[in-house]
């Protein structure tokens, strides 16, 4: 028995010719890569977003501003003592006629620059560090671990103090050095861990394997692995870099004149923060605007990265939102119970 079907006798073939979902199901949507689901959820993050936003402003801020102030940061105004914010000074004036806006502009660049500088050179050598100590093991573990319990029993704010002093009237990169030295033991213990885990993996023992050379392993294999450990930590680090830079400057120990930083705006308007509060409101606010923002960008790359975390979260966000609920049930379900007895009793 022989039969004849023609082009219209097949539903499945129809449905294709006319783009039905057979058609659909032959030509699959493109797949979505890791880094655009990544951004995808950063973006979702609008204070990750504000925070990546203020950074970028205030970085074209601290650059480009001195371009068009009418006032270099060491020029001074002998016909404007302590003039409040007006005219040609935009943020007022100092003791000495200084402009506060160029001057401002002026510690901006200089502190985030050096936070900048300072987590990048620390999360590298905690990636080295860390890397080469996990890796490695036996007496490079033992040598490396050593010098990083070393550091961390050490007072970092004591050693910063007494080294300052001799480099004054060098180049401020030694203060970003001495600063970096001290902020990467943490994260190295961190990665050394990381890295006794993966060198276990199988693409590690099959690139050893393979004859590969322990740095390239540890370059091809096992930072990348790690690179979203590297990049929040990085992130996070330029915050706390900024906040030591301010707080060594405060005293005296950053940064040094002729040159500014937040630090010594905040140390030198202090004095007279409610009497002339333009010396140091312009200063100290950015300063909270600038770690604030740092902080946002960490949390959003950290949700964005590791999207458990933010489950994590709001698991246990609605968790509470239960048990609140349930709480508020209990109270509504004892009166109707209450009620239902009284009317078995009436009856």
């Amino acid at each position: 028995m022989t039969v004849n079907l023609n082009e219209g006798d097949s539903t499945g073939t129809t449905g294709a010719a006319g783009g039905g979902p057979v058609d659909a199901a032959v030509k699959p949507s493109k797949a979505t890569g890791r880094g655009a689901l990544i951004v995808r959820r950063f973006l979702r993050n609008k204070l990750a977003v504000s925070g990546l936003i203020a950074i970028v402003l205030l970085y074209a801020a601290a650059f480009l501003a001195p371009l068009f102030s009418p006032w270099d940061y060491k020029e001074q105004d002998y016909s404007a003592f302590l003039q409040p914010p007006g005219g040609s000074h935009w943020f007022g004036t100092t003791q000495i006629g200084e402009d506060v806006f160029a001057q401002t502009m002026r510690g901006l660049q200089k502190s985030l620059t050096i936070g900048l500088l300072v987590a990048l050179i620390s999360t590298f050598v905690a990636a080295v560090v860390g890397s080469a100590a996990g890796y490695f093991g036996k007496w490079s573990d033992r040598t490396l671990m050593w010098i990083v319990d070393l550091l961390l029993v050490l007072p970092s704010f004591l050693i910063i103090a007494i080294i300052s002093p001799s480099l004054r009237g060098e180049n401020w990169l030694w203060f970003v050095l001495l600063l970096a030295a001290f902020n990467w033991m943490i994260t190295a213990r961190i990665v050394r861990g990381m890295t006794l885990t993966l060198k276990e993996r199988e693409f590690v023992k099959a690139a050893r394997f393979m004859g590969e050379k322990p740095w390239k392993i540890i370059g091809k294999h096992i930072l990348p692995n790690m690179a979203s450990l590297l990049i929040i930590d990085g992130t996070i680090n330029v915050g706390s870099a900024v906040l030591a830079e301010t707080g060594l400057s405060f005293f005296g120990l950053g940064v040094q004149p002729p040159d500014v930083s937040l630090g010594t705006l905040i140390r030198d308007g202090t004095r007279a923060s409610l009497t002339f509060p333009w010396l140091f409101v312009f200063s100290g606010g950015l300063l909270v605007l600038a770690v604030l923002a740092v902080n946002f960008v960490g949390d959003g790359l950290r949700d964005a990265l590791d999207p458990s975390s933010q489950k994590g979260r709001a698991k246990e966000k609605k968790k509470r939102r239960g048990k609140r609920d349930e709480a508020q049930e209990q109270p509504a379900g004892a009166e109707q119970a209450t009620a239902r007895k009284r009317e078995d009793d009436d009856r």
